[in-house]
């Protein structure tokens, strides 16, 4: 028998509801998500300034060549190249000793590891010791990383009540766009101050060195926190006596279900990182646009997405997470071109519109990837498969993105090829979509993927949102 099926006795695991909660337990929810947000907001403000800081570290790190642009996004993917592996070790450890003690390593590490980019001598002083650091350094936080978004995920999916997942795991992605727009807004701002010379003078250092206090609150925040009654009781059920053997079983007996996470992963973070952290290169290289010009538009975007990820969330708690999934991946598969055209007008209103394509859609997957990606998974695994299904396609075709880009456009001398690249990218996870259970309002409790007790919860009177799933 595997962790899919279960007797047709079995009573389904209650659902949680907002409105059921104490007031000490709405305050611990808040207190939650406010933990996990914090820190995934230091992770992707790391990603944000690599990426808005792309052009200055390809001239204060690898020297400014003709190949230093590529040598730069490679520092940018070279950490992917590891998060399979942190998450493999550090997804099974979460998922036998606890999310909580997992996710302060993980931002402390990756805390450390950004704020040492800031201290790095240049080329022009150590020649390539100074991309080889750069390297290691991006390797520390790509193992981190790898164990950090999942987690943090996981962590605040299992303290929201099941009736408003949507509305709280919002939050976790409100964090990644603050972080994103705390970097642009950040970069665009000295851009503005000290202009070109000063930001290769010494200041594209500064939002480096910012990430070690910021992560010292984040670290503050998470070590108050405690484990959910969700993890707390399926630990104490669960038999296995290793991390090794959590991952074992996770890939023996949840092979689709990491597939399936691998599919909409391809499409989220292809769209994620060509968009919010490729695109600002993409812009300046490819299209000859002025640096603070394409920071301020991207901000701009960003900002209209943090205005609209939370309603966005809530409203998959009413209406269900897949026709928001669906919707995002028959959008990127159609309008993609499209949008790549208009940045190619050249025409500053047709740009913004083409940008707020991406944004649309983008913020459709982003509301739905705490309360979607978590519930693929029953939670003995749920840390494991997240960690390890996430990451090995993010390393694979997400990070990876805006090195294959430019090289493509290098080679081909098309400024479409990020449209078709995200093209494919809607078709991959458009498929994956498609088998996903409806679990909007259903409980992350038990040993089995959230949505396979559908029947067994309308035999008993329980009304459901969404798409129902057959027997299995």
């Amino acid at each position: 028998m595997t962790e899919q099926t279960a007797p047709a006795h079995r009573t389904p695991p209650p659902i949680t509801r907002e409105i059921d909660l104490s007031p000490i337990q709405r305050k611990t929810v808040r207190k939650s998500v406010m933990g996990a947000m914090a820190g995934n907001a230091i992770e992707w403000f790391d990603y944000g300034i690599y990426g808005y800081l792309a052009v200055h570290l390809s001239t204060q790190i690898f020297g400014g060549s003709e190949e230093a642009i590529l040598w730069t996004l490679f520092g940018f993917a070279v950490s992917f190249l590891v998060r399979p592996l942190g998450g493999a070790i550090l997804g099974p450890l979460g998922d036998r000793i606890g999310r909580q003690k997992v996710l302060v390593f993980t931002i402390m590490m990756i805390s450390v590891a950004t704020a040492a980019i800031g201290l790095l001598p240049t080329f022009d002083q150590v020649g390539w010791l100074a991309p080889v650091l750069l390297f290691l350094l991006r390797i520390v936080q790509g193992f981190s990383a790898g164990g950090e978004y999942a987690g943090a995920a996981v962590y605040m999916a299992e303290h929201a009540p099941d009736d408003r997942r949507g509305f709280w795991g919002s939050f976790l992605e409100f964090g990644t766009l603050l972080g994103f727009s705390l970097a642009a807004i950040l970069v665009t701002a000295l851009e503005w101050i000290v202009g070109t010379e000063g930001m290769e003078a010494g200041w594209w250092r500064l939002p480096f060195l910012l990430t070690l206090p910021l992560g010292l609150v984040a670290i503050a925040m998470r070590a108050r926190l405690h484990e959910s009654a969700v993890f707390e009781e399926a630990k104490e059920q669960d038999t296995r006596t290793s991390a090794w053997q959590t991952l074992r079983d996770l890939v023996t007996q949840q092979p689709k279900q990491l597939l399936k996470i691998m599919g909409i992963t391809i499409l989220i973070n292809t769209a994620f990182y060509l968009v919010l952290t490729y695109m600002p290169t993409f812009l300046q290289t490819s299209l000859d646009m002025d640096g603070t010009q394409a920071g301020l538009m991207l901000v701009g975007v960003q900002l209209v997405m943090m205005a609209v990820i939370i309603p966005m969330g809530a409203l998959t708690d009413r209406i269900g997470r897949r026709p928001l999934l669906l919707t995002a991946a028959i959008g990127f598969t159609v309008f993609s071109v499209p949008a790549i055209l208009l940045l190619n007008t050249g025409n500053l209103l047709l740009q913004v519109l083409g940008l707020a394509i991406f944004g649309l859609f983008l913020v459709m997957l982003l509301c739905n990837i705490s309360a979607s990606l978590p519930a693929l998974f029953p939670t003995t695994v749920r840390y494991a498969g997240f960690a390890l299904g996430y990451n090995v396609a993010t390393s694979l075709l997400g990070g990876p993105a805006g090195l294959i880009n430019e090289a493509l456009i290098e080679q081909t001398g098309s400024t479409l090829v990020p449209g078709f690249y995200m093209m494919a990218a809607g078709i991959v996870g458009l498929l994956a979509i498609l088998t996903f259970n409806e679990t909007a309002g259903r409980s992350l409790r038990g040993d089995r993927v959230p949505g396979d007790d559908d029947q067994e919860r309308l035999a008993i009177g329980e009304e459901l949102i969404g798409k129902v799933a057959k027997d299995r």
